[in-house]
């Protein structure tokens, strides 16, 4: 959550509640359940770690000041550095995809060329755990774990091709706009 809050960040600074409005818009359906204070919470602990920093934005007459956010340059390199990772085994779904819609919306990176990042890692993996299998006797249970694992990734590279198909598309619109 942490690094899709610097993400959105990285686009422009903001309040809590527009941060908060814009994963929700990003996770669709998953978004609904998202705690209110999840995200000043998050923004709170960004702060103390020195990623963010914020400042008192005068309200509007029917709304009180606000707190805006906005990354520091620490919070910058940590934006990259979380952009350009790529995680396995334990790929979070909801976070990779609001990896795309960050990158997408700040223009911090090609949501298509995550996915290919992703997707190499992911075969690399696949590759590992594919010859680790035929290196194990039949019916042994390391060999079922293994089996687990190359079943997952190929799993994860489908999701991925559909990740590719939607992105392809988004980035394609967004150029022609």
């Amino acid at each position: 959550m942490q690094d899709a809050v610097l993400a959105m960040l990285a686009k422009e600074p903001s309040h809590g509640y527009l941060l908060r409005e814009r994963l929700r818009r990003a996770l669709g359906p998953l978004g609904e359940s998202m705690n209110a204070g999840q995200v000043y919470v998050t923004l709170t602990r960004l702060e103390k770690a020195g990623l963010v920093a914020s400042e008192r934005a005068e309200g509007l007459p029917e709304r009180p000041d606000r707190k805006v956010y906005a990354l520091t340059p620490a919070g910058q390199r940590r934006v990259a550095a979380w952009l350009s990772e790529v995680s396995w085994p334990k790929p979070n779904l909801a976070e990779f995809h609001l990896k795309l819609a960050a990158a997408a919306a700040g223009r911090l990176a090609d949501p298509v060329e995550l996915v290919d990042a992703q997707r190499r890692e992911l075969m690399r993996r696949l590759g590992e755990a594919q010859r680790a299998m035929l290196a194990e006797p039949d019916g042994s249970t390391a060999g079922l774990l293994l089996e687990g694992v190359a079943l997952r990734l190929q799993a994860d590279l489908r999701w991925l091709e559909a990740c590719e198909r939607v992105w392809s598309k988004v980035v394609d619109e967004s150029e022609d706009a």
